[in-house]
């Protein structure tokens, strides 16, 4: 069970997650980029991807590298020498997630087309 913030004046309500085995696309652009972006943290650093209730379609998309997390209910994604972790509560909603690099003359970054998304902002970084 988890909770899920509620849009406007409502209050966060308890609901049942379903927890699912979590597969991800990972293309060519996106494990250089990872890597490269990786290169001066340690061995335990990994790239945790979530989904955060808010933004305007009902979840945001957050990736962070971090050490590498101590508690339980983390999926592992190894990615060349590199690991991607996401939790169990998010494992429903990313679940079959593309994980591209895009480098435009504008700047590059991360992009990530999600197959269970019913909605999704213009940001790209935002689903529901």
């Amino acid at each position: 069970m988890g909770l899920i913030g509620a849009s406007g004046l409502g209050l966060p309500m308890a609901v049942e997650v379903e927890i699912v085995e979590v597969r991800i696309e990972v293309t060519e652009s996106a494990k250089l980029a990872i890597e490269k972006s990786m290169s001066d943290d340690g061995d335990g650093s990994v790239l945790v991807i979530s989904a955060e209730s808010g933004g305007c379609s009902g979840y945001l998309y957050d990736m962070k590298i971090v050490d590498r997390p101590d508690e339980e209910g983390y999926q592992s994604i190894s990615v060349g020498k590199r690991t991607i972790m996401i939790h169990d509560r998010d494992s429903d909603l990313l679940n079959g997630i593309v994980l591209d690099y895009k480098d435009t003359l504008m700047g590059g970054g991360f992009q990530i087309t999600n197959p269970n998304a019913d909605r999704s902002c213009g940001c790209g970084q935002s689903f529901g």
